[in-house]
């Protein structure tokens, strides 16, 4: 009788690792699962083109107009929703003024810069990703798997359009490119990656990038800025790491005086990109292209 080695075929043992998701999903595999949240989002970016990006930050609660249109019978409520449904559209004309002069219309040319990146979901972050597909932009959502279940919106680029289950990488990816950062107000999400920036700033774990903070009123009513620096928690310098600012054109001058560049149009940007990489001169965004 030949020996039947089907018990073997089927143990788990016999899997290949890439084929055993219980030995992928194991503690001992939780580094390997971190790098590979790492590297699965940066191929993907490389192979776009997507050199840098302005990260827009915001409440997942602000309502659309379109529902705001459904709530409009909402009772006494509805004011109050319609207040912060002024902050969709301020970073919906945000992103697509950015995507139109920042430089993100350049990726299909060979390096997308100033790309517009949000958390992926909605309220301010589809709002942002919105602005920059109305300006026929690229835009990045950087989505995180939650107990109540984050969907994409709409309006990020699908191939673009990531998911992750550890915060700290998905933060890693927000800061790794960013060149500037726009926080709309939010709650415990915004103010914790807003602190995560100004931290990174603050201790020079990044290169410096403009900081702007729409809707003075909120912010200072949500933190005072003021007594930390009184109390001795942060420096008066601490202070000047960003700027409140209310309109959208507004905010593009701010990022403009703090140093970040409005890239040249489209196609002079890729006949210069081309020169540049034929001298050997385009160290930083050699992968792209």
């Amino acid at each position: 009788m030949i020996p039947n080695n089907e018990r073997q075929q089927r143990s788990a043992s016999f899997l290949l690792p890439v084929d055993d998701k219980e030995f992928i999903l194991s503690d001992e595999m939780r580094p390997l699962r971190f790098a590979m949240e790492y590297a699965k989002a940066e191929v993907a970016l490389r192979k776009a083109c997507i050199c840098s990006t302005v990260v827009v930050f915001g409440s997942a609660r602000i309502p659309s107009p379109e529902q705001l249109a459904r709530l409009r019978n909402g009772g006494a409520n509805f004011e109050h929703l319609k207040r912060r449904a002024a902050y969709y559209e301020k970073a919906r004309a945000f992103a697509r003024l950015v995507s139109l002069r920042g430089g993100a219309l350049g990726a299909a040319q060979g390096c997308g810069e100033n790309v517009i990146a949000t958390g992926g979901g909605p309220g301010i972050m589809e709002a942002a990703n919105r602005g920059a597909a109305e300006a026929g932009a690229p835009s990045i959502g950087f989505n995180i798997t939650l107990p109540a279940e984050q969907e994409p919106n709409a309006y990020s680029t699908p191939s673009l359009t990531f998911s992750f289950h550890y915060f700290a990488m998905r933060k890693m990816h927000l800061a790794m490119r960013a060149n500037a950062l726009a926080v709309f107000p939010g709650g415990f999400g915004t103010l914790d990656e807003l602190f995560e920036i100004l931290t990174l700033l603050q201790t020079r774990k990044m290169p410096s990038i403009p900081v702007v903070l729409f809707g003075r009123d909120y912010w200072r009513r949500i933190i005072d800025f003021d007594a930390l620096a009184a109390e001795g928690a942060i420096g008066d310098s601490d202070r000047q790491l960003f700027d409140f600012v209310e309109e959208p054109e507004e905010a593009w001058q701010v990022l403009c005086r703090r140093g970040l560049t409005a890239h040249l149009p489209p196609r002079r940007m890729h006949s210069v990109m081309c020169e540049s990489k034929r001298e050997g001169k385009l160290a930083r965004e050699a992968t792209c292209g």
